[in-house]
């Protein structure tokens, strides 16, 4: 299952993540999202887990709790499709 990490404070790095997932159980990959030109990272990332058990466990257990100083936010991440497209069109 691939899980939604929001409200993440910028110095997380992902073995942090990694870290707090694994109690949980097994972590297939894990990536915090990062600005492309500065490398600072957006706040939010993906944790994979391959059982949805174990996966729904660490949701349970996560969202909503101080993580380093923040309350996170935890959910089972939408695929693409179903997120609303964002506009292309300039902004005035």
């Amino acid at each position: 299952m691939n899980i939604y990490v929001g409200n993440l404070p910028y110095s997380v790095t992902e073995d942090d993540l990694r870290e707090a997932f694994s109690e949980f159980g097994e972590t297939s990959s894990v990536t915090i999202i990062s600005d492309k030109f500065s490398g600072q990272s957006k706040g939010f990332g993906f944790v994979e887990m391959p059982n949805n058990s174990e996966a729904d466990a660490a949701i349970k257990a996560l969202n909503e709790t101080a993580f380093k100083g923040r309350n996170i936010k935890v959910n089972q991440a939408k695929p693409k499709g179903d997120r609303p497209q964002r506009s292309s069109r300039p902004r005035y």
